[in-house]
């Protein structure tokens, strides 16, 4: 039987789920393809979806081997564009650019730009900073709230110049970096608010569903009302440390989990995880303000909230304000990308965000989205000599696994402080932000 306790809302505690995934199909050309001088150096950059851009990403990440220093996808041209540091093996780049990527030659190496990030992780582990690899600019950027000042401020911005001219920038957030813990759906534990993320399937085979970490420290036992009964579980939980996530099990295993997103008045299809890749368009659910969109800025960002520092988070531009924790970050094709920490700034005057990867949850908590296994196996077949790169639209899952710990409860004090002021949104999404901006999903899905 399904959980008929919210029927209006499309399912209980509606949100994403995905089927297991395949790896795209895209062929890159053997190394002793033609060496003419001429068709190889003159091949365009091909025009791909932001899925398969990813996948792309991925493949040319193994095939440059140490010449990679990054990717971004240009979403005005829909084009990948690759770094690579100048080298003697000129055939790889050649490869790089017969697979359909823009190749752009760059000064800082992936090693090199993670040894700064170690440095910053050493001398610099202030609370208020954060920092992520922006393959755009080639650099590490590192962001200050408004907290940082004086002594602070000044032991930042000395860490950061010691890193040499052109290895980092530096920037002032109006905001104060926070998690979102207020109050997808709204789920409630101890006094505070939370959205959910995506609903999965755990490893044994029960209904659950993925939120933020930190939100468990609320509590373990959720509902779906406000002072109501509750409904799931906490199972795992990691917050601070090597991410923010936590995998919350229905108490009824009857309960159907579907895999989609509740945007208000309409639903949207999840079809698969996916990595982010900077420069997608993505959107974010939340319960306290709705949908709303932006960009991916930076990957494997490290914050440093006021409960502790949390490592390989995705960065943003998408707004975000108390009750978002834990909300869906997905692509308006139907591809889950991750789940809302936090951030600074608010959805009035914008700010930057910071997103647990969906994919990197479920290998650490052993779930999986949808209950279909088998679902994307069609994506892994091998494409054809000569074949596009649109053949391959599954990206690949997680390939990192954090801890599972168990989060304390009531850790972090008054961090539900403001869920107040949430409390009535839920209809409020349904009925105005969730609707127009919902519009522009369906129209990019149905395309």
């Amino acid at each position: 039987m399904s959980h008929k306790r919210i029927p209006k809302r499309k399912a209980a505690i509606a949100a994403g789920s995905v089927v297991a995934l395949g790896a795209a199909a895209i062929l890159l050309p053997n190394a002793n393809a033609s060496q003419d001088g001429t068709s190889d150096d003159a091949a365009a950059p091909k025009t791909l979806k932001s899925a398969d851009a990813s996948d792309l990403a991925s493949q040319l990440s193994g095939l440059l081997g140490d010449a990679f220093a990054g990717s971004y996808y240009d979403s005005k041209s829909q084009q990948l564009v690759v770094n690579v540091v100048p080298g003697d093996n000129n055939n790889v780049i050649v490869q790089a650019k017969k697979a359909g990527a823009k190749v752009r030659e760059v000064e800082n190496s992936l090693s090199e730009l993670a040894s700064g990030a170690q440095t910053l992780k050493s001398e610099a582990t202030i609370p208020g900073t954060a920092w992520a690899v922006d393959p755009r600019t080639n650099k590490i950027l590192v962001t200050a709230d408004s907290t940082v000042t004086g002594d602070n401020w000044d032991q930042l911005e000395s860490t950061v110049q010691s890193l040499g001219s052109g290895m980092a920038t530096i920037k002032k957030s109006a905001g104060t970096f926070k998690t979102f813990l207020s109050g997808g759906d709204a789920i409630f534990a101890g006094g505070s608010r939370c959205s959910t993320g995506f609903n999965v399937t755990a490893g044994d085979g029960s209904p659950a569903f993925l939120t933020a970490g930190h939100c468990t420290l609320a509590g373990n036992e959720w509902s779906d009302a406000e002072g109501g009964q509750p409904i799931a579980t906490v199972d795992q939980s990691t917050f601070p440390g090597d991410g923010d996530f936590a995998l919350v099990k229905y108490d009824d295993p009857a309960t159907e989990a579907p895999s989609e997103v509740n945007l208000g008045d309409q639903t949207l299809a999840i079809s698969q995880a996916a990595d982010a890749e900077v420069g997608l368009q993505v959107f974010r659910m939340g319960s306290t303000t709705g949908l709303s969109d932006g960009q991916v800025l930076g990957l494997d960002a490290t914050v440093n909230y006021p409960e502790g520092t949390v490592t390989g988070l995705i960065q943003t531009d998408v707004c975000a304000e108390p009750g978002d924790s834990g909300g869906s970050l997905f692509t308006q094709d139907g591809l889950a990308i991750g789940l809302t920490s936090g951030g600074s700034g608010d959805c009035t005057v914008g700010g930057e965000t910071f997103f647990q990867p969906v994919t990197t949850a479920l290998e650490a908590v052993g779930a999986t989205l949808g209950g279909d296994a088998a679902g994307g196996a069609g994506a892994g077949e091998e494409a054809g000599a000569g074949e596009e790169a649109g053949a391959g639209e599954e990206a690949g899952a997680g390939e990192e696994a954090g801890a599972g710990e168990e989060a304390g409860a009531g850790e972090e004090a008054g961090a539900g402080q403001e869920a107040g002021a949430g409390e009535e949104v839920g209809n409020g999404n349904a009925d105005g932000t969730g609707n127009g901006l919902g519009e522009i999903v369906g129209n990019g899905v149905g395309n």
